[in-house]
């Protein structure tokens, strides 16, 4: 695949912005649009380990704006099955052709898409007691999907739903769960020779809109709905994965 740098770098600098709104706190959806925008204009195996470090350099900024919110509990339960769940995915990944790749992307990104549109309907209709491994279960599908494509926010999002805790430990618990898991990405990312260092010393300049995003998308968080904004971004999703899954 091969696109014009200005190309790249337009979409590489709305990438990291909106990884930043992301983490700001409007619209946590706009994360899950990084990757397949940027499997859009370069190989789908150089995009996830390029994404990584722009993730991680953003969780840092999240946590900060929401520490100490966070359950503990729920956390540790999480991760046993989010370092299953990034093992296995690791696996796909470095036994897969970048095309095969492509297009298991495609369809995590679709069916992302698709839960966010029945999210209320199903929440609403399932009846829930909780279990212990409900966690290590969350936690699995959400390491698989996140090594692959970096959205693993649905599966965590039910799971901590059901908890019923408050909207604020909701979100801190969410951001340190996956500024854990994206660190935990990084050795696995090692063995599978997806990160280029030459590629990721050429996106620092980025970084500064990582930032912007985030203070911006925490200014934007309490002034517009982020329910219609989010079905603006759910359309944005179907049409990428569309797009990775027959181009």
């Amino acid at each position: 695949m091969s696109v014009e740098p200005v190309v790249f770098y337009m979409m590489l600098a709305f990438v990291a912005f909106l990884i930043g709104l992301a983490k700001g706190g409007f619209g946590g959806m706009l994360g899950s649009l990084a990757t397949p925008l940027l499997a859009l204009v370069m190989p789908a195996d150089q995009v996830i380990g390029l994404v990584l470090p722009i993730l991680m350099v953003a969780d840092v900024f999240a946590v900060i704006m929401h520490w100490r919110r966070w359950n503990g509990r729920l956390i540790v339960l999480l991760l046993p099955g989010a370092i299953l769940g990034v093992t296995i995915g690791t696996l796909f990944i470095t036994n897969s052709p970048t095309e095969m790749l492509r297009l298991a992307l495609g369809i995590i990104v679709l069916i992302f898409a698709v839960y966010k549109i029945f999210e209320k309907r199903v929440m609403k209709n399932l009846s829930y007691s909780p279990k212990n491994w409900h966690g290590v279960l969350a936690g699995t599908v959400t390491g698989f999907s996140s090594a692959l494509a970096h959205t693993g926010a649905p599966p965590v999002s039910i799971y901590l739903l059901f908890q019923q805790v408050a909207p604020q430990t909701y979100i801190g618990t969410s951001v340190l769960f996956f500024f854990i898991l994206n660190w935990i990405k990084v050795p696995y990312y090692f063995y599978a020779d997806l990160f280029d260092a030459d590629r990721i010393q050429t996106i620092i300049w980025v970084l500064p809109l990582v930032l912007g995003g985030a203070f911006f998308g925490r200014w934007l968080s309490d002034r517009f709905r982020k329910e219609t904004f989010e079905m603006v971004i759910v359309a944005f999703l179907i049409v990428a994965a569309l797009m990775l899954i027959f181009t």
